[in-house]
């Protein structure tokens, strides 16, 4: 059972009027006229309505205190988290030597009068280079490579891309040194062979090796209508491009593999050649995160005492990196501290400091005095007088940097040969900082269960704990003896229900690797945990309903259609709103419920629910109630209604 929150003064308004009337008689006997009519009343209850707004002040003191005391025991709020996307340079054409785009690049978008431009800056530098095709060879999928590097050089000759035109079959194209990240330009020779395709949905993908697996390219643009024409195709490589051993050959390869053709898409009917190919790079794509930097700012100086506190001009501070940090200059140089997460490791001459990102706040080690009367220092003192230095940090983050696909395109800084940057996808992952009233939920169930991950509650609490881009988690316990926990976790998005799509719930590698860490240090040893998405089942609700008369069919279809989405939608679905629960099935009835409660619609006359496959993009077999295993979520997917 909770404890009662105190009440230090229960008093309203009416209470202090009448209060005060009542006193009247014992000091202004000659008073007599108590009616609101009189100015002596009406003073009065001026004077107790400012009261009772000092009253109401006053009983915030608990909210305040009870904050603080969170605090002290080290539970403070979560800092923003950054949105994240690549960002994608033009060359102003092809160049001989390689161009180089700094870490740290800012790209913006464009600032108006009300809101100031979101900046982003790129995570790591990106060399974009020309290409040297070096070696070529086709496959059968099989094993059995061969090589037409003379056939490809030599006019007279083609090569057949697909030899025996079944799925699996590639050709493949070497390079002497790696293209990670780069915009490849292939500029083909062809002749109208490979007849009988979609031109605008070919059954091929491209593919680069990165070292363990082959990785998809993306499809940037296709002029050959799937090499049948001359034409060029434009390729954006995965970020790893590593060598690998065909054969007698080892090289960087990009391959060209087909793929069984959808259902409503024949296949080639013959392969189709390629008569010469010329390869060049046009540009580079960087990851970037919604930051700005600042340089080295000084905070204050030193007064010699224990747990000093100094605060940076800019927040929220996003997590530091390796060249971020503080450091002390006095007459005998500079210092470096090392930051901790708290001091209750820390000694008397270990130099530690905490900085905490929310608030900007950079405090060093306090001196406590312990039960026994001993004091202890918990971390060094700065010397007196000693500047005390940020050597620089980033801030930013925040739902902000959300910004849509297409919208960095101003670029902070000039680098030669780079006429243009654009992102390509929309910015997602941005979370702002966590408010006090999530910390005061929190913090009684972080003192309550600790550090420490034994049952699968604990699991879900420190997986949201450890990154606020996780929106929600579930722990499943193990099928079998031996096997591992199952950890679903789906990722915070600031998407619109009707656009949110499969491949935005993916679960990005550096989320992986910092929830796989903060968990490793918490987990019992003997327990293995598999981090996952959860399954999604697709759904499609078709409905017919009839609109209240003098609506506008268009605007009620609209209505409709976004409280489906909405309600069958792993982030914002329920009935709660908070997410589609794990292992709740999905009925007509709710359904019914659902578009009956939507504004205009006067009937709901018919619904009807659809399996649907999220990856290959279409509608299955209908049902009355679609049961959910739990491990899965469901998901929202070409939703009809048809308003009367």
């Amino acid at each position: 059972m909770t404890l009662p929150t105190p009440t230090l003064d229960d008093r309203r308004f009416q209470d202090i009027v009448d209060e005060a009337k009542r006193l009247i008689p014992r000091y202004c006997p000659e008073w007599t006229d108590h009616n609101v009519s009189d100015p002596g009343i009406a003073l009065v209850e001026l004077f107790a309505w400012m009261t009772d707004m000092l009253l109401y002040r006053l009983n915030q003191v608990p909210d305040r205190l009870y904050t603080k005391f969170l605090e002290l025991m080290g539970i403070t709020l979560y800092s923003a988290a950054p949105a994240r996307t690549q960002v994608l340079f033009w060359l102003s054409g092809p160049q001989p030597e390689p161009v180089r785009i700094p870490a740290g690049t800012q790209v913006g978008t464009v600032g108006t009068g009300q809101d100031d431009a979101v900046v982003f800056m790129t995570d790591e530098e990106r060399t974009i280079v020309q290409p040297e095709l070096s070696a070529c060879l086709t496959t059968t999928g099989e094993g059995r490579y061969e090589n037409h590097w003379d056939d490809l050089r030599l006019d007279e000759f083609s090569v057949s891309c697909f030899p025996s035109v079944a799925p699996g079959d590639a050709v493949l194209l070497g390079f002497d040194g790696g293209l990670g990240g780069n915009v490849l330009r292939l500029d083909a020779e062809t002749s109208l062979e490979g007849i009988g395709v979609n031109p605008d949905r070919p059954p091929w993908v491209w593919e680069v090796w990165s070292g363990e697996q082959w990785e998809a390219c993306r499809v940037l643009s296709d002029t050959t209508r799937g090499l049948n024409v001359a034409g060029s195709i434009t390729l954006l490589l995965p970020v790893r491009h590593e060598p690998l051993a065909l054969g007698p050959t080892r090289a960087h390869w990009l391959r060209c593999r087909m793929l069984e053709p959808a259902p409503d898409q024949p296949g080639y009917q013959a392969s189709p050649q390629i008569h010469s190919l010329r390869a060049s790079s046009l540009g580079g794509a960087v990851a970037a995160h919604h930051a700005q930097p600042v340089s080295a700012e000084l905070l204050g100086r030193s007064d010699g005492t224990p747990g000093q506190r100094f605060h940076v001009r800019r927040v929220p501070v996003l997590p530091r990196r390796d060249d971020e940090a503080i450091r002390t200059v006095t007459g005998g140089g500079t210092t470096d501290w090392t930051e901790v997460e708290d001091f209750s490791a820390s000694g008397p001459d270990d130099r530690h400091f905490t900085w905490d990102g929310a608030t900007g706040a950079v405090q060093f080690g306090p001196r406590v005095r312990y039960p026994d009367g001993s004091v202890h220092q918990h971390g060094a003192i700065p010397p007196l007088d000693a500047e005390i230095v940020a050597t620089g940090y980033r801030h930013g983050g925040g739902a902000r940097g959300n910004v849509g696909g297409g919208t960095l395109t101003v670029m902070k800084s000039s680098i030669p040969f780079i006429a243009r940057a654009e992102n390509l996808d929309a910015a997602h992952g941005g979370v702002d900082p966590e408010t006090v009233e999530n910390a005061k939920v929190r913090g009684p169930m972080s003192l309550r269960a600790g550090q420490r991950a034994v049952t699968a509650p604990d699991y879900e609490r420190l997986t949201q704990e450890a990154a606020p881009e996780v929106a929600r988690a579930r722990c499943l316990p193990p099928t079998e003896a031996g096997a591992a926990l199952q950890l679903l976790i789906v990722p915070r998005l600031d998407v619109p229900p009707e656009q949110l799509a499969l491949d935005d719930l993916a679960l990005p590698d550096d989320l992986v690797d910092k929830l796989s860490a903060y968990l490793n240090e918490r987990r019992i040893l003997t327990t293995a945990v598999e981090l996952r998405t959860p399954s999604y089942q697709g759904v499609t609700v078709v409905a017919r309903v009839t609109g209240a008369a003098g609506s506008h069919a268009e605007a009620v279809r609209d209505q409709a259609l976004h409280a489906l989405f909405s309600y069958v939608n792993p982030l914002t679905g329920g009935p709660d709103g908070t997410g589609w629960p794990f292992g709740r099935d999905l009925n007509l009835g709710e359904v019914f419920a659902l578009l009956s409660s939507v504004e205009g619609v006067v009937a709901v006359e018919e619904v009807r629910l659809f399996l649907a496959d999220l990856r290959r993009g279409e509608r299955r077999e209908g049902r009355q109630r679609i049961q959910l295993p739990p491990d899965a979520l469901f998901a929202s997917f070409q939703h009809q209604v048809l308003v009367r």
